[in-house]
């Protein structure tokens, strides 16, 4: 008796399901990605080593993808685009003429930092209006960033940047640049990619994928679902929200444990995405860089930044502190560049005085960490060649400073960071432990579970691929399968516990 309906409202389920959903928009991990690329696939194993027709295709697909994720923020995505498409054949010109080209880059640097100034501090100057002039004054408040709007927005300006240094050549056609721009593995959550290594990559006339690109797939998709969907997910929810909220009750311990556990979150988080985001391109025949590497092994903080958001670090030297001079103009304008190049770094993820505080603490520690390199002899030596009495204490050492920072990242404001911090220190007791571990119990073996995966050597990691590699398309399929089981039985878990996990990865927020 029921299928009649549901023959009646078929065409409408279609439609509502090929619309934007505000409440429901697309991920790489969610089921309508996973359906729409299956689709995707099919016709782009007929047309791939067509070079012409190769990236119109694309770029439909990646424009149809981010209108899911964004709505009519599509046009936004566009307008940037157009603009520094312009703006960067505009410079090109210029310096064939015999002029440098920096007022176009200043114009493209306007533009584009104007737009996250807006989306980033709309809020904000809402509730400082609201404050003189009484509520309701101006409603800016309800203005979300479109997804992704910080890595579009950072790619654009990288590309005028790079034609203005003679790194590149401005591209042809405007759906060139737009397909940079939009490649919907890397479109919404980066990596942030080499311009003239990714064009080269638009533009090749062959893509080749090899078994060993299709093994290494399988491994970044699978390890990215658990990492993001199932470890972040469930520890987001069951602890992390809860201690932070206060639910889990007072106590030293508890927010201890909360500390932790969100420093594996955004770690699983982030860089599970990302691993979806290099595995779904890799099955294309496109190499996206790596963009995190076992980040919380650091022995220092400068160690931390090449291991932790490696695109977004290397875009922050290249085109921030290298601007503001690098470490050309002596030693303390070198500490100076380090700490401002941080401190614009945390204003970026939001205007807020936690961001404030976590962008300072990491410039003064890179800073610092500079003095002690010139001060101390045999400092220099940095990475795996420590001596292990000095690699030990020194990655306990960052670790903690990382996890002291994350807490302010993550933290409603600065008295409630300051809240727990003090909690930490002052009311931390022995017999806290065993009520707050039975309190949560799967959220902290999950959260065990992140942190002996971390812990693994690099050498585990690619023994495991080439394990994946070995065993064939088969045991390839089967493992990316059981991950996405595991996957939707965890949100299925949530959905049934009236847990709002939500649907976006923590960094969907900035």
């Amino acid at each position: 008796m029921e299928y009649p309906i549901l023959a009646d409202n078929l065409p409408q389920c279609i439609r509502q399901l090929l619309l934007y959903d505000a409440g429901d928009p697309i991920t790489l991990a969610g089921g309508f990605f996973l359906m729409a690329f299956v689709v995707f696939m099919t016709g782009y194993t007929v047309i791939k080593n067509f070079a012409r027709l190769r990236p119109l295709y694309v770029l439909l697909f990646s424009l149809y993808f981010y209108y899911k994720l964004s709505g009519v923020w599509l046009l936004l995505l566009a307008g940037v685009a157009l603009s520094d498409f312009i703006i960067g054949r505009c410079v090109a010109r210029s310096k064939r003429h015999g002029r440098r080209g920096r007022g176009w880059v200043a114009l493209t640097v306007i533009i584009d930092v104007a737009i996250l100034a807006w989306f980033k501090s709309a809020g904000l100057f809402a509730e400082l209006i609201d404050g003189l002039y009484g509520e309701g004054t101006l409603d800016l408040g309800k203005v979300a960033a479109p997804a992704g709007v910080s890595f579009f927005v950072f790619q654009s300006i990288s590309y005028v940047i790079d034609i203005y240094r003679g790194r590149i050549e401005p591209l042809s056609r405007p759906t060139e640049y737009l397909f940079l721009l939009s490649f919907f593995p890397k479109m919404f959550l980066g990596p942030l990619v080499d311009n003239a290594d990714f064009i080269s990559q638009i533009r090749a006339p062959r893509l080749y994928i090899s078994k060993q690109d299709v093994g290494r797939a399988a491994r970044l998709i699978a390890g990215g679902l658990i990492k993001y969907a199932v470890i972040a997910k469930c520890l987001g929810v069951m602890l992390v929200h809860p201690a932070f909220a206060g639910e889990m009750g007072g106590g030293g311990f508890v927010a201890l444990m909360a500390v932790y556990g969100f420093t594996m979150q955004i770690y699983c988080d982030f860089s599970g995405y990302t691993d979806l985001a290099l595995g779904v391109a890799l099955l294309m025949g496109f190499r996206l860089p790596q963009n995190f590497a076992a980040p919380y092994h650091s022995a220092t903080i400068t160690e931390f930044w090449r291991r932790w958001h490696i695109s977004l670090s290397t875009w922050l030297r290249n085109y921030l502190y290298i601007s503001l001079g690098g470490n050309r103009r002596g030693r303390i304008r070198t500490y100076i560049n380090l700490i401002l190049t941080m401190f614009l770094g945390g204003l970026w993820h939001g205007v807020g005085m936690t961001f404030v505080v976590w962008g300072l603490l990491h410039g003064i520690m890179l800073a610092l960490h500079k003095i002690w390199l010139a001060v101390i002899p045999g400092a220099q030596t940095v990475g795996y060649r420590m001596p292990l009495w000095r690699r030990i204490p020194g990655v306990v050492l960052t670790f903690h400073i990382v996890a002291l920072g994350w807490l302010f990242f993550t933290a409603g404001d600065l008295s409630q960071a300051m809240g727990m911090l003090e909690s930490i220190f002052r009311d931390t007791d022995i017999s806290q432990i065993m009520p707050t571990l039975e309190s949560a119990p799967a959220a902290f073996a999950l959260m065990a579970v992140g942190y002996a995966m971390h812990a693994l050597p690099a050498s585990v990691d690619r023994d495991i691929e080439r394990g994946i590699i070995r065993g064939g398309f088969i045991v390839q399929a089967a493992i990316v399968v059981a991950a996405a089981w595991c996957a939707m039985q965890c949100s299925a878990m949530l959905a049934a516990s009236d847990m709002a996990g939500g649907g976006l990865p923590i960094y969907a927020n900035f």
